[in-house]
């Protein structure tokens, strides 16, 4: 009797490479610690500061953080959920390019785009200077929505976040067909109401997780809420850690932002576990023909969000750039780059190396252990980079501390900070954040590749190792170089982590806008944001490419 081997059987599990099970191991340690370290900070501090904080401005960071996830939430539900309607359903004007160029606003942080529509929408902005100067109106004369604000910061937000809803939606739309919808409509509904009762029902799981996404999103973002003054969970952490010098009282409240972006994480998990209304068969179906205003209106609909998301903020901080004084190609800003460029190549390495470990130890092993690891390594993408920051920086610190002091004591050597403040501790923190892309780029790269080849590779003679080298590793390569450049990106823009965890004189281009906006020098600030827009468009045209390929 032939007997065939399992890769989940117990003859394969005792081949698993002690190597394998150990770096795998490690990686899930590292991804572990934050949540470790905010609670142990958390829990042995004393509440004195929290206690303060709770009767002042406690309760203005949870208000402004939840106005925040309901404002953005629904923002980008109508618009990610009617434009993936109307480019899936319907055929108009610009439809073609219109339905990748959706995808752009992905590229902008939201604190670039904060940058630039302070300098038109402000007082002393070209928008309202221009209007006083056709009217001859006095700054008290005329009312005008105030930019710097809440509502300012979740406008921002929504533009560059979208795309989260608008992909998953799209996906979901075209799975579906356009059958419901056009039961619907048989059944005496309107357009509108077809859509609203038939369509987006069906699409509610993956709507619903592109929206728990963006709310994850909102609450780890801190650029934009800390230049418009919005005081949010995320500035809190942050004036704690530098402004009161008190390590307690950040861990404290980075361990309530973590609990909540946890219970959303759990949310959108649960959200995609159901997505189980649409059909799993592609329909290709004619798109119904707009004309006159209502094909107007679509182009309208799909083309503002790619405006206001897009072309202004370009054409914007492109003007300011001209204007300011700052030279790319003097030594700081080369500096700068190399230290991005620097710091992001490394991340992405590293992230997708543990990836991989990961991937390869619950592929070749699959159980509870391997399975923790695995979910262990994707609560990153929950957690914001100033929790992780504070996680980090609490036990290392203490680490360090206490060598120095036994150092001293033993043999008269000051060690200083051997890992608080460097590098690789920083590299760390990117892992852990980012490390969720990797693994979902591994799994659906993996795909293809069935049980059997693995075991056919090992009845050749592979190990583990063998395995992963010469058939993992060649199917991956696509895979994994699109994870890899995505997180370079993520790590590009990446702020929070960056403030608190970067080494001492060892700024980004992130740092350095965000240092050049705050002291108002917004046409200062335009220039590095630029580099950060140039390398974020890379991920999103190739996006972009694929999603011109499934029309």
């Amino acid at each position: 009797m032939t007997q065939t081997p399992r890769g989940d059987g117990p003859a394969h599990r005792r081949v698993v490479p002690r190597s394998l099970a150990f770096a795998a191991g490690c990686v899930a340690v590292i991804c572990a610690l934050p949540h470790l370290g905010v609670l142990l900070a958390a829990l042995g501090g004393n509440l004195e500061t929290v206690t303060q904080l709770a009767t002042t401005v406690l309760p203005a960071y949870a208000g402004a953080t939840l106005a925040l996830i309901v404002l953005v939430g629904l923002g980008t539900l109508v618009l990610g959920a009617v434009t993936a309607w109307l480019v899936t359903a319907c055929d108009f004007p610009g439809r073609r390019w219109l339905e990748p160029a959706l995808v752009l606003p992905l590229a902008f942080p939201g604190y670039v785009l904060a940058y630039a529509y302070t300098h038109l929408l402000d007082h002393p902005g070209i928008v309202q200077t221009s209007l006083r100067d056709l009217t001859g109106w006095g700054p008290r004369d005329y009312w005008f929505p105030e930019i710097r604000s809440l509502g300012g910061a979740a406008l921002m937000l929504t533009l560059v976040l979208y795309p989260y809803v608008y992909l998953l939606a799209r996906s979901a739309f075209v799975l579906q067909g356009q059958g419901p919808y056009h039961v619907a409509r048989s059944l005496g509904r309107g357009p509108w109401s077809a859509f609203a009762t038939a369509a987006l029902p069906m699409a509610r799981p993956a709507v619903a997780a592109g929206v728990l996404l963006v709310s994850m999103e909102v609450i780890a973002d801190f650029g934009t809420v800390a230049f418009f003054g919005v005081q949010t969970f995320a500035t809190g952490i942050y004036t704690a850690w530098f402004t009161l010098a008190d390590r307690a009282a950040a861990a404290q409240l980075a361990l309530g932002l973590l609990a909540f972006a946890l219970l959303l994480a759990l949310l959108e998990r649960g959200s995609r576990g159901e997505a189980t209304y649409a059909s799993r068969a592609r329909h290709v179906e004619a798109r119904a023909r707009l004309r006159g205003w209502k094909a107007a209106l679509a182009t309208v609909a799909c083309g503002l969000p790619v405006l206001l998301g897009v072309a202004v903020p370009v054409l914007t901080l492109a003007v300011m750039a001209a204007g300011s004084e700052q030279d790319l190609t003097s030594r700081r800003y080369v500096g700068f780059l190399t230290n991005t460029v620097t710091l992001a190549t490394i991340a992405a390495i590293v992230t997708v190396a543990a990836a991989l470990l990961l991937g390869t130890l619950a592929r070749v092993a699959p159980g509870r252990a391997s399975g923790a690891a695995l979910s262990i390594g994707r609560l990153g993408y929950a957690v914001p980079g100033g929790v992780i920051a504070v996680g980090l920086l609490v036990p290392f610190a203490a680490f360090d501390n206490g060598l120095d002091r036994l150092m001293e004591a033993r043999f008269g050597i000051d060690t200083g900070l051997l890992v608080t403040g460097s590098i690789w501790l920083l590299v760390a923190a990117y892992m852990i954040r980012f490390l969720a892309a990797a693994i979902g780029a591994y799994e659906g790269g993996l795909a293809t590749v069935t049980r059997n080849t693995d075991s056919a590779a090992r009845v050749l003679g592979r190990g583990v190792w063998g395995t992963v080298r010469d058939v993992h590793v060649p199917t991956l390569v696509p895979s994994l170089m699109t994870a890899a450049l995505i997180v370079f990106v993520d790590v590009a823009k990446e702020l929070p982590a960056t403030l608190i965890m970067r080494p001492f004189n060892y700024d980004t281009l992130a740092v350095q806008a965000y240092r050049l906006a705050s002291d108002e020098r917004l046409q200062g600030a335009a220039v590095p944001s630029l580099v950060i827009v140039a390398v974020g468009l890379i991920p999103v045209l190739i996006l972009c490419r694929r999603i011109g390929r499934t029309r």
